[in-house]
């Protein structure tokens, strides 16, 4: 299947894609996904990894690779045992260095860690051995926000960053979202809200309304599965809004579809659904293309 002709999907920003090295078996490099993005049209992407700073990996090809292209590549960095937690040292690194997003705890959330708990989690294994993630809250023994989260918080604010949740559970997101909006940051983001975090679309509609995008991981509705029809995205788009939703592709594990793949898919199901060509590109290109600066 190519999409490199498919008007739907130019300009769209990918804030999503799992790239390798990893110790996740990935499918593509930096190289390999930049190049792709870029011929398929894409205005930019990030690259996530649950373990480092993807930064380095962006900038490692920046004068032999990307800037010979059209698509814009960031990176930024998760909140996870690898990189030492919440750690205000390693996000002033990523952001200072042009890092655009720092996910709060993913693999090491509380939350993350039930989910994950003793069954099939749809989540990669290591190829290596690796000690296990502890759990990693926002919060203190006092039930108070860390101090270290009012740090990262204001380094965010700082380098005009993106906040996004992560994996946490709806309380969590909503205690860091509050402090963060009460510090100034300009833009949070919220994963997934029915996956991991469970987020209800009450709760998702109130995020929204304190400034948030809400960001659906399509990769899941690419697959097919009775628990993710097309109909329950559409439903999505209908009750938080086309202003305040993003698609992720959320792509990048070594079964994956490719990215283009994913996002032409959807892109034709959500129109065939009801969905308006004018908010779809919004959904697509001009909100997460705001978040990162490439309107």
């Amino acid at each position: 299947m190519t999409t490199s002709g498919d008007d739907l999907i130019r300009d769209a920003v990918d804030l999503h894609y799992h790239s390798g090295p990893s110790p996740f078996p990935r499918r593509l490099d930096p190289v390999e996904s930049a190049k792709h993005y870029d011929e398929h049209g894409f205005k930019a992407v990030v690259y996530k990894s649950h373990h480092h700073n993807t930064v380095m990996d962006v900038l490692s090809i920046k004068g032999s690779v990307l800037d010979q292209l059209r698509l814009k590549v960031f990176g930024g960095i998760a909140l996870n045992g690898l990189v030492g937690g919440l750690n205000p040292r390693a996000v002033e690194l990523s952001l200072r260095m042009g890092g655009k997003i720092v996910w709060f705890p993913t693999i090491s959330s509380p939350a993350h860690i039930e989910h994950t708990h003793g069954g099939t989690t749809g989540f990669p294994t290591a190829t290596m051995q690796l000690m296990p993630e502890a759990p990693n809250s926002v919060f203190g023994d006092d039930g108070k926000l860390k101090p270290a989260v009012y740090d990262i918080i204001q380094i965010i604010k700082e380098e005009d960053a993106i906040l996004a949740s992560g994996h946490m559970s709806p309380p969590e997101i909503f205690a860091v979202f509050g402090a963060a909006r009460e510090a100034g940051v300009q833009k949070l983001l919220v994963l997934h809200p029915d996956f991991v975090i469970n987020l209800s679309q009450e709760q998702a509609c109130e995020l929204a309304r304190m400034g948030a995008f809400i960001e659906h991981a399509i990769n899941m509705y690419y697959r097919e599965r009775p628990e993710w029809p097309i109909g329950k995205l559409v439903n999505w788009i209908k009750v938080v809004g086309p202003e305040h939703t993003t698609l992720g592709s959320d792509t990048g594990q070594a079964t994956s579809p490719l990215p283009a793949e994913v996002f032409s898919r959807i892109a034709h199901q959500l129109v065939e659904n009801g969905v308006s060509e004018r908010d779809l590109r919004r959904i697509m290109s001009e909100n997460p293309g705001s978040l990162v600066g490439v309107i």
